[in-house]
């Protein structure tokens, strides 16, 4: 007889970043599962120490990090976290990324500018990442950056259900807040059996950067509408169309978006608006200024652990979103 035979079973491992530990913990909790520990720091010049305190030997291992602020310190972690996993001899290196950083530079707008959502796959293949496990990506196409297989989950079952539960559907309009989003909203609308609106958006000509709301296509006058969106930085934009909404004669609107970025003067536009609730998931953590009662946080864990779980047995992730 020759070579050795062994009769292992598979082992997931759970680690987690330093970005947003809260989200972390739920989704461990979720898999009955400990977040493996993990010794981390900052040198005096900012580099970045990282030490696993368990071995990860041909074990199958998820890493979770939420790309939120200070964005690039978190990335830098997340890829020495997987070039650790990588020189551990991980069986298998599955990376989580809640909240996808610079997925909005998908494209070239004008000549001599960058790619960086494809940069940012490319950076994670190279450290040693198998596999992208992703929440609501800017644009599909982002799937298509990585060598290999990309999971694209979506908090559309989680927000949907929320909202009609709490509304009158018979007055309810799903609203998308530019031409981009009308996919996305068109999905809400089979869900929840409403009808669509589109906010569109025109630039002012005379006044440069300028963006004017000018006119909704739809019917809105007198209905609940919900404002969909994937994510919401500024404000400005969703705050904008909220507005128009309301000129329109809209009764009442509510805001959703999977990632509340929320940068800037986000928390001053959120509490001056009229909408009545802004509905996020927690993919990143909300600023302690912004624990407003019109803000509702829906925890994405539960649906990014079912992800994991099937990944790790060999199951179908597609078949967690079929209904949609």
């Amino acid at each position: 007889m020759t070579g050795i035979k062994t009769t292992g079973e598979k082992k997931m491992m759970f680690f987690s970043g330093r970005a947003h530990p809260e989200l972390a913990e739920e989704v461990a909790q979720q898999l009955g599962v400990g977040v493996v520990p993990t010794k981390a720091f900052d040198f005096a010049n900012g580099e970045i120490y990282v030490r696993y305190e368990e071995s990860a030997r041909g074990a199958d291992c998820f890493l979770i990090q939420s790309h939120t602020a200070p964005i690039n310190k978190w990335i830098m972690e997340q890829l020495i976290m997987i070039d650790a996993l990588k020189r551990a001899s991980a069986r298998s290196i599955t990376v989580i990324v809640p909240f996808y950083g610079y997925a909005r530079q998908d494209k070239k707008h004008r000549g001599r500018e960058p790619i960086s959502a494809r940069l940012i796959a490319d950076l994670m293949k190279t450290a040693g990442a198998d596999r992208i496990l992703a929440v609501d990506l800017h644009t599909d196409q982002i799937q298509g950056f990585f060598d290999g297989p990309v999971d694209h989950l979506f908090a559309l079952p989680l927000l949907a259900d929320y909202v009609g539960a709490k509304v009158d559907r018979s007055k309810l309009t799903v609203v998308s807040p530019d031409a981009g989003r009308v996919r996305v909203a068109d999905r809400w609308c089979d869900r929840l059996g409403a009808p669509l609106a589109i906010v569109h958006k025109r630039r002012d000509k005379d006044v440069a950067n300028q963006v004017t709301v000018h006119e909704v296509v739809g019917e809105v006058k007198g209905r609940i509408c919900v404002l969909v969106d994937d994510m919401i930085d500024t404000g400005g934009t969703i705050c904008a169309a909220a507005d128009a909404l309301f000129a329109h004669g809209a009764e009442d609107v509510i805001v959703t978006a999977t990632h509340g970025v929320l940068s800037g003067p986000a928390a001053d536009r959120l509490k001056n608006s009229k909408v009545s609730e802004f509905v996020f998931t927690n993919s990143l953590p909300t600023p302690s200024e912004l624990e407003l009662d019109k803000i509702t946080v829906l925890s994405i864990a539960p649906t990014i652990a079912n992800a994991v779980r099937e990944v790790f047995e060999d199951g179908s992730v597609t078949s967690l979103f079929d209904e949609q």
